[in-house]
Parts: structure tokens; C-alpha cells; sequence
């Protein structure tokens, strides 16, 4: 059954469409996608080419001779990844997803630069945006609500 999902980057230049029936998600570690992401890691869903649909067609570094990543010049998100030789799946960043709920990573990769002590972070405390006064004074000064 398919199953398609929409994403695209925060200022909204950027969308597509994929069909995410034959998707694998997953982390990847590599000092590389640290660096291109700002995070730990970058968690990423592979999809069929085929399934993938640019609406608005991204920008792209080349981030080494292999590879590329799609992204939004405008506001810089960043919304994939493209081995220049792969031609039959691309990975998209699933923080890009207007939903990304339903993923469930099915590995780590590039595990010679995983943190450890970032990966189980369930005993640490955790706070709603919308239960932190400071960041809802700023958008209530602003006339609007805490987004999602």
C-alpha cells in the first residue's frame, strides 16, 4: 500500500513528495553529517528514487566528491543526502517531513563518531517550549502562539 508524506524546508521555498512505503530511516554519525546537520547525528529516511518527487527543486552542495545535499539556500534547511553514483534511492531529512512521526531508525552508520551519551536521553528532564516562559514571551510579544 503506499503511503506518501510531504516535506520541504522551513520557509517553505522548497517541497516535495514521496512515497514512503519502501523507506528505511536511520542515524548516521559521520563527522560529515554532523558537520552538514549541526547535530549528533543526521536522521535520514531512504527512499526509491522513483518515489520521490521535487515540487520545487532544492539547492545542492557538493559536500565531497560523492556525494551532494539537498538543500534551502533561503532559510538553510537541510533536506537530504545523494551519492552522485546511487541512481536508485535518495535520503531525506526527517526532521524535513511535515509529519514526521511513523519512523522508526533501523540502524546507526558511520558509528566511528557516535556519542554515546547522546544516544539514550530518556532519564534526562524534559520541557514543552510552550511551558517555557521565557521563549512564550517572545512570541506572545510577537501576537502569536509557540509553534509546533
Amino acid at each position: 500500500m503506499s503511503t506518501i508524506k510531504t516535506g520541504g524546508c522551513q520557509c517553505g521555498r522548497v517541497r516535495y513528495r514521496v512515497d514512503v512505503e519502501d523507506a528505511e530511516a536511520y542515524l548516521c554519525h559521520c563527522r560529515m553529517c554532523q558537520k552538514a546537520t549541526g547535530g549528533f547525528a543526521a536522521a535520514f529516511v531512504q527512499v526509491p528514487r522513483e518515489a520521490l518527487t521535487w515540487e520545487s527543486e532544492p539547492d545542492r552542495y557538493e559536500s565531497s566528491p560523492i556525494a551532494d545535499r539537498p538543500f534551502c539556500s533561503h532559510c538553510g534547511t537541510p533536506l537530504g543526502f545523494h551519492y552522485k553514483d546511487n541512481k536508485g534511492r535518495d535520503d531525506l531529512t526527517i526532521g524535513s517531513f511535515d509529519d514526521p512521526s511513523g519512523f522508526v531508525p533501523s540502524g546507526h552508520y558511520g558509528a566511528e563518531s557516535l556519542h554515546e551519551a547522546w544516544i539514550d536521553t530518556s532519564g534526562l528532564p524534559r520541557q514543552r517550549s510552550d511551558g517555557t516562559p521565557s521563549i512564550t514571551a517572545r512570541w506572545k510579544k510577537e501576537g502569536l502562539d509557540v509553534p509546533e
